[in-house]
């Protein structure tokens, strides 16, 4: 008998934990419309001390979105245990619970040693925060999105990203990016060197959290095409449009 298919990840079960201190309420829809394509947010907690009314933006989200409220007292003046109430919870979801992807809400770096257990673990780590997030928080999670980045399209849990504003010269002066490009592009080159765009996508990610929307690209493609040091060429075939890529020759 042939063995069962891989666990299609969109079905992946995900524990969604929210540090609400440190996460805008306002960008829940968007969070959870992001989640969607990952898998089914099982698990879904909010942390803060909710007596504080610097939290009431996330009471009134918190029902809608089938959120549960987690309290944390600050214990001392001018700290609060919202930080190690997630944590814990965290590990015991690890050992208890089945699930394959975590999210965290937040910007905190304190986070950071949080999600590389996660991943020695074998889990997935999707983190959302701003554009104030700590290099070691990014580079530690699967995904990182910036919350700041994206607008909610009104009347609507779609987003859409920010208008694409990188020349292709700002886009060749970021080493980071064009080598993780370049080296995707390289490992899945056919003998021509071009390359289809879904295993390229899949290598980039497997290097460290990206999000070609962070650039202001609706598209994978569209990152690619807007700097010259690449080749785009697409085939549609029925409804679908295949892309591939490859270095330009001097």
């Amino acid at each position: 008998m042939i063995a069962a298919s891989m666990k299609d990840s969109t079905q992946d079960s995900i524990a969604l934990l929210i540090d609400a201190d440190n996460a805008p309420a306002a960008k829940i829809d968007f969070i959870i419309s992001e989640l969607a394509s990952h898998g089914v947010v099982n698990i879904r907690r909010a942390y803060g001390n909710w007596t504080k009314r610097g939290l009431s933006s996330w009471i009134d989200v918190l029902h809608g979105h089938a959120i549960q409220p987690m309290q944390s007292f600050d214990l001392v003046k001018g700290k609060n245990a919202t930080d190690m109430s997630l944590l814990i919870d965290a590990m015991d979801i690890l050992y208890t619970k089945d699930i394959q992807t975590f999210c965290l809400v937040s910007s905190d770096s304190d986070f950071t040693p949080l999600i590389q257990r996660l991943r020695a673990d074998g889990k997935k780590v999707i983190g959302f925060g701003n554009q104030r997030t700590p290099e070691p928080f990014i580079a530690s999670c699967t995904h990182f999105l910036y919350l700041d980045d994206t607008k909610a399209v009104a009347g609507s849990k779609k987003t859409e990203p920010k208008p694409a504003s990188n020349s292709s010269k700002q886009l060749k002066s970021n080493t980071k990016l064009m080598n993780a490009l370049r080296s995707a592009v390289n490992a899945a080159a056919d003998d021509d060197g071009w390359a289809t765009l879904g295993p390229v996508g899949s290598h980039i990610t497997n290097q460290g959290p990206f999000d070609h929307r962070s650039y202001g690209f609706k598209k994978l493609s569209d990152l690619f095409a807007a700097i010259d040091v690449f080749e785009v060429s697409s085939e549609k075939t029925g409804n679908q449009t295949n892309y591939r890529v490859r270095l330009r020759k001097p």
